[in-house]
């Protein structure tokens, strides 16, 4: 009966989802981000702890206010008689802050990391993947302030790589990833949607494989990582490798989307966003290499060398696709 329930709840807001992206009335999409809202609730309740209750009450109030807030924008807009610059303006910039609100973008990103730390792996994987593609989506729609939005991205990069840099939880590292990412993929979203789309799904790809090894062997925090990795190499060797393409370090898999973007924005002239996106970034990407190469080196004596034949044909592939993320660069910017 509980995978019933699960299987009907994840349904529900999968399908919202797709209500919300797909509609054709700015208050169909609020009807969708609702429905996904009443969808995710009880999944996130799955564990009866305290901790998963707080992070629950938290998500439903924000998600609340940010409803409030982009269904009163919507209002305005549909009963404004007059046309004028300054209001379309007005309205454009209280849609977006309510959807970078429910997003979790920089500067409204304070609930983001303390829900995520409550939460199981499967749950907080869904909030840093899923529950970003309808925002993102009606962001796209609204873009009439780009420069309102070029603050949110340089705030999203700066403020998640000074926050994240000293953090020992997993989650809360990645969480403060999640909300650097973000700034990648506005800008991506103010270039082009298929940019947007290609770094949407390589991160979820390399966070799927993050999350997996992390939710198989209930890692929350880094001091785990060491007493894991110490009597399992490929273990360390492939968790390394995910964490360093997740940073966008070359050559991996990550590095991909950073460049498509990088690509797009010098060409649109945006060279100034583009520096200070390279510049913030590298904060986050130091805090990727301590966590990665700290749990690398504690109780290594083992060469890696030894135990590479032992590892799976799966892990082996994934590594690999990781591995070829330059040449995948190089073949896909010289077809776009």
């Amino acid at each position: 009966m509980k995978k019933l329930y699960k299987l009907m709840f994840y349904s529900t807001m999968i399908t919202s989802t797709i209500i919300s992206i797909s509609a054709l009335s700015w208050f169909t999409a609020w009807v969708g981000l609702e429905i996904n809202l009443l969808s995710i609730m009880p999944l996130m309740k799955q564990l009866k702890n305290t901790f998963s209750s707080e992070s629950t009450i938290k998500y439903f109030i924000i998600q609340a206010m940010a409803s409030s807030l982009l269904l009163f924008s919507i209002i305005i807009f549909t009963n404004s008689k007059e046309y004028s610059i300054e209001l379309t303006m007005s309205i454009s910039m209280l849609m977006n802050s309510a959807l970078l609100l429910k997003m979790g973008a920089a500067p409204f990103h304070f609930w983001f990391p303390e829900v995520i730390s409550g939460l199981n792996w499967e749950m907080a994987y869904i909030l840093m993947t899923w529950q970003k593609i309808a925002p993102m989506i009606l962001l796209s729609y609204s873009t009439y302030m780009p420069s309102f939005l070029a603050m949110i991205i340089i705030l999203s990069s700066l403020i998640s790589g000074i926050q994240g840099i000293n953090q020992t939880c997993i989650r809360k590292i990645l969480a403060y990833s999640s909300i650097n990412h973000v700034s990648w993929m506005i800008s991506a979203l103010l270039n082009s949607t298929t940019i947007w789309l290609y770094y949407f799904l390589i991160y979820s790809i390399i966070n799927t494989n993050i999350i997996i090894i992390l939710s198989k062997y209930n890692i929350f925090f880094t001091s785990q990582l060491s007493k894991l990795f110490s009597f399992n190499k490929k273990l360390k060797f492939l968790f390394m490798l995910n964490f360093l393409s997740l940073g966008g370090l070359p050559p991996f898999l990550g590095f991909f989307p950073k460049w498509l973007v990088i690509n797009f924005m010098v060409k649109n002239n945006l060279y100034s966003i583009a520096i200070i996106l390279i510049i913030f970034t590298l904060l986050l990407l130091y805090m990727y290499i301590r966590v990665t190469f700290s749990s690398f080196s504690i109780n290594s004596e083992e060469s890696l060398i030894k135990n590479f034949n032992k590892i799976s044909f799966i892990h082996f592939m994934t590594n690999l696709i990781s591995l070829m993320g330059l040449i995948i660069c190089t073949i896909f910017t010289n077809m776009l």
